[in-house]
C-alpha cells in the first residue's frame, strides 16, 4: 500500500516518462530544414550586423525590466477591485474597511508613480538608437570558416 509520498513519486516518475516520450515523438514528426533566414540572429527587431557575439543596447532590456515590473505590479489591482467593494467587510468593520483598502492601494500607486517619475528622470525610458556599429571581435575562429558555414545552408 503506498503512502501520500508515495503517489506523489509515482505521478512525478510518469510525468517524466511522459515529457521524454512527447519530446522523442515531436523530435521525429518535426521538420528540420533549416535555411539562412531562420539561423540568423534577431533580437528586439534590430537587423544583425556582423558577429553575433556582441552585446545589444542595454535599453532593450531595461525598458523591457520596467515594462514586465509595472505589469506585474498592476495585476495587484485586480484582486483589490474585487475586495474593495465587499458590503460584509464593510459592515464588519463599520465602514472602515473602504477607507483603509483606499488608503493601502492609494500607498501603492503612489510608490509605483515614483518608481515611474525614477525611471522617467533617469533617462531609462528614453528611446536613442546608437547608429549602428559593426563590432571588431578577435575570434580564434578563421573568417572563411564562417562563410563555410553560411554557404552550407544558403539555398
Amino acid at each position: 500500500m503506498l503512502t501520500d509520498f508515495g503517489y506523489i513519486l509515482l505521478f512525478i516518475i510518469a510525468a517524466l516518462i511522459l515529457l521524454g516520450v512527447m519530446l522523442t515523438i515531436a523530435k521525429f514528426l518535426r521538420p528540420h530544414n533549416p535555411n539562412e533566414e531562420k539561423l540568423t540572429t534577431y533580437e528586439s527587431g534590430e537587423d544583425p550586423l556582423g558577429n553575433a557575439n556582441i552585446q545589444f543596447n542595454v535599453r532593450f532590456y531595461v525598458v523591457a525590466l520596467i515594462f514586465v515590473l509595472f505589469e506585474v505590479e498592476l495585476l495587484f489591482l485586480f484582486p483589490w477591485a474585487v475586495v474593495f467593494g465587499n458590503k460584509e467587510l464593510i459592515e464588519q468593520t463599520e465602514g472602515q474597511w473602504g477607507w483603509f483598502a483606499m488608503a493601502e492601494m492609494t500607498v501603492f500607486i503612489g510608490i509605483l508613480i515614483l518608481g515611474l517619475a525614477y525611471a522617467w528622470a533617469k533617462g531609462y525610458l528614453d528611446w536613442v538608437l546608437p547608429k549602428p556599429q559593426i563590432p571588431e571581435v578577435k575570434s580564434p575562429v578563421p573568417a572563411d570558416l564562417y562563410a563555410k558555414v553560411n554557404e552550407r545552408y544558403k539555398k
